[in-house]
């Protein structure tokens, strides 16, 4: 790992550490001047000498018990709450730290890495060395309260290595999995954290230090609007470098960590079967590992590294490190092209579904992944500075292939469908549209995989439209004819229309919740249906009328309105503003619009909204119906209160990129297309279907999606004649109205 900083922050903390020493030496020296029964101590971040700029100081005062002690403390305490700094203080006997460190795991903690200040050097020394033998004796017990921690720490604040805003404290991967490994090694159950493991922890408090320079305060979370200052501070470029050495450190310390607590849960759990159970062609099970057959040479088989990562994650066990090490020191280059027993073996490695993922994790910190395929390099760690996505590159990766697993069986080239799900978004590591560039790269690897040209060109295909079923569906109307006769000429195939749609869902779900839902699935899947139908030359079904509960909404004449949860749906006569109007309503109903869908039929039109309210608790369902009617039948004016939600609204806490409004060149034979993205906010729907109005233009269907804080709206807007924009005058007066209305 190369370490990020241009000055040295670790001798900044080491100068800070000393120069805090001899002030708090000098402190107990007039509080006691001979220091006899009293010892300061230092724990936390001075007791490791990690101490950063906005840390507190955490002090243990030792005594044996006499009567001035109270004084003493007063006098030690006083001057620090005087100077400002932040203190965590007690004061304890020996006796009453070590009864303390017994029944409180933070005590315990901080008492192992304890260390001596000022006074009696004695005191500190007994009061560790009880604290350690307990630990050592209760260690079963202690442990597994330790890891029931870290288990709930994790929960609470998430992976250090995939967050947007990363803890670097708790997070998992921080500086607190550190501590926990260094206690399971004071408890002699495992070796102490290795060199690897001492350079990302040096990283995790380097960016520590630069932020709390930049903050000047004692922060542990990196928040976005600090990112790049903190990158500046530590000489890197911008925030992109210093998340993505962020995300090394991060996953280093994770998978250090998964080790350390496999090795105590092998040393705790009692003696394990010995035997040897064959796995694959010179790999066998040992102790609940996976190694290497006596008298297996790795020096003489190129393939037998994957074929030993597929042989685990079939049987889901973990790769022995000790195996790993020597792959990765003596498997020979694999052959380029590479031989189909390799090729096979990725393929059962990526089949394995989510027990891939922590042997695919094994292979990439031992650095065998980018000698196999070297352009990983580029995605490696990579962050994804967007909410909708919880992974790096590389991680999203082979978790969207261990999703694809569950799909084989819809496909008729599952290996492709695992190939094309590990490579999708390969493309990212290199400028330019991620799908057009990596349909470029995966070419090159997959020639390097050794796949046929026709398989090449499939897998390329697959790679350059693995957006286009979701994006066509949550973004274009799919009664237009256009809509799908493009999709079936990009897809080609019946083939490629599975491999997509399988590829879809499976990149949906390692995408994050935000992006994938019922919603979209049932758009993305009605789409495959109707392409499905286009490929084989059957004609398209006709525009579907209302539905029996749709059409007995509509019979109330002057509209309907059903409130049924997060789902809203408005059934009126089809007339200009219906969409924005009834959007309006639910902003200032606090609602936010997580997507939309308008349809006409029989001069009827039908809205389906999903919705989620703003905070609190949903508005009544009736008074939300009331005045969606009242705004229906035109005795409601919603401006008014939109505009006082506007000035309630903070601004973004951080820069937003402009808005972005496009109108789309051949999209459809009946409308034009425009598609708008920009930062959402309250109200956001209601301003564009506004400014539609103001142009004398007409809705006539649309897909509204959010993504996060990110919107992404696609109209099809007429004339007042029922006619596409033709007149480029008009087309630019249109934009610019649109964005005037964003901004």
């Amino acid at each position: 790992m190369v370490r990020a900083d241009a000055r040295s922050f670790a001798a900044a903390r080491k100068e800070r550490v000393a120069d805090t020493d001899r002030w708090l030496k000098d402190l107990l020296r007039t509080a006691s001047p001979g220091g006899e029964g009293v010892a300061l101590v230092a724990v936390g971040s001075l007791g490791r000498g990690e101490l950063a700029p906005g840390s507190d100081l955490d002090l243990v005062l030792l005594h044996e018990g006499g009567d001035d002690i109270a004084r003493i403390a007063d006098r030690v305490w006083y001057p620090i709450w005087d100077s400002g700094v932040g203190l965590d203080h007690s004061v304890r006997t020996v006796d009453e730290a070590v009864k303390v460190a017994r029944e409180d795991l933070k005590a315990v903690l901080s008492l192992i890495q304890a260390r001596h200040v000022a006074g009696d050097p004695e005191l500190t020394r007994k009061a560790r060395e009880a604290v350690l033998a307990e630990w050592r004796a209760d260690s079963r017990r202690r442990l597994a309260e330790l890891r029931d921690a870290a288990d709930k720490r994790a929960e609470t604040t998430g992976e250090l290595a995939f967050l947007l805003e990363p803890d670097l404290k708790d997070g998992r991967g921080g500086l607190r999995d550190v501590q926990a490994m260094q206690a399971v090694a004071a408890a002699w159950v495992a070796s102490a954290p290795g060199p690897r493991v001492r350079e990302a922890h040096e990283l995790i408090l380097d960016v520590r230090h630069a932020l709390h320079v930049v903050t000047a305060r004692g922060a542990d979370r990196l928040v976005l609007q600090e990112q790049d200052a903190v990158a500046g501070t530590l000489g890197l470029l911008d925030a992109e470098a210093l998340m993505r050495r962020l995300a090394e450190a991060g996953r280093t310390i994770s998978h250090a960590f998964d080790g350390t607590w496999r090795t105590v849960d092998r040393l705790l759990s009692g003696p394990v079967p010995r035997g040897r159970r064959p796995l694959a062609d010179g790999v066998v099970e040992h102790a609940g590992e996976v190694v290497l057959a006596r008298g297996v040479d790795p020096r003489t088989d190129p393939v037998l590294v994957l074929r030993a990562a597929a042989a685990a994650a079939e049987a889901g066990l973990p790769l022995a490190p000790a195996t790993v090490s020597m792959l990765a020191a003596q498997s020979p280059p694999m052959p380029v092209p590479w031989p189909d027993e390799a090729r096979d073996a990725l393929v059962a490695l990526l089949g394995a579904g989510r027990a891939a993922v922590p042997v695919w994790e094994e292979l990439d910190q031992a650095g065998i992944l980018v000698r196999l395929l070297p352009d990983w390099e580029r995605v490696r760690h990579r962050p994804q500075r967007n909410p909708i996505h919880r992974f790096t590159v590389d991680r999203h990766l082979i978790e969207a292939a261990a999703n694809a697993a569950s799909y084989t069986r819809e496909v008729s080239r599952p290996d492709l469908l695992l190939i094309g799900a590990l490579l999708h978004d390969v493309g990212k590591g290199w400028p330019g549209d991620h799908s057009a560039t990596g349909e470029v790269v995966v070419r090159d690897i997959g020639a390097r995989l050794g796949l046929p040209p026709n398989d090449v060109e499939v897998l390329a295909t697959v790679v350059r439209h693995h957006l286009l079923l979701p994006e066509t569906a949550t973004r274009r109307d799919l009664d237009d004819p256009v809509t799908i006769e493009k999709v079936a000429g990009a897809v080609g195939s019946r083939e490629v229309l599975e491999l997509l749609a399988a590829l879809a869902v499976a990149d949906g779900h390692a995408t994050g919740p935000a992006a994938w839902n019922t919603w979209k699935a049932s758009l993305v899947a009605d789409l495959v249906r109707r392409v499905r139908r286009a490929l084989a030359g059957s004609p398209l079904p006709p525009p579907p009328s209302l539905s029996p509960a749709q059409a007995a909404l509509a019979r109330h004449g002057g509209g309907a309105v059903r409130v049924n949860g997060t789902n809203v749906t408005v059934v009126a006569p089809d007339r200009p503003g219906l969409l924005w109007r009834a959007a309006g309503v639910l902003a200032a109903h606090r609602m936010l619009v997580r997507s939309a869908s308008v349809a006409s039929a029989s001069a009827t039109a039908v809205i389906e909204f999903s919705v989620v309210p703003e905070y609190g608790t949903p508005p009544d369902p009736a008074t939300l119906e009331a005045d969606l009617r009242l705004v229906l039948a035109g005795r409601l004016d919603i401006e008014q209160r939109l505009a006082r939600r506007t000035r309630s609204v903070r601004p973004a806490r951080v820069p937003v990129a402009p808005p972005r409004v496009t109108l789309l060149e051949e999209e459809s034979a009946t409308a034009t297309v425009v598609e708008v993205r920009a930062h959402d906010r309250p109200g956001l729907l209601w301003r564009i279907g506004r400014s539609f109005g103001e142009c004398g233009l007409d809705v006539k269907a649309a897909r509204v999606e959010t993504l996060g804080a990110e919107a992404v709206d696609v109209f099809y807007v007429v004339d007042r004649a029922g006619r596409p924009l033709s007149d480029d005058a008009q087309r630019t007066q249109v934009r610019d109205h649109v964005l005037a209305a964003l901004r």
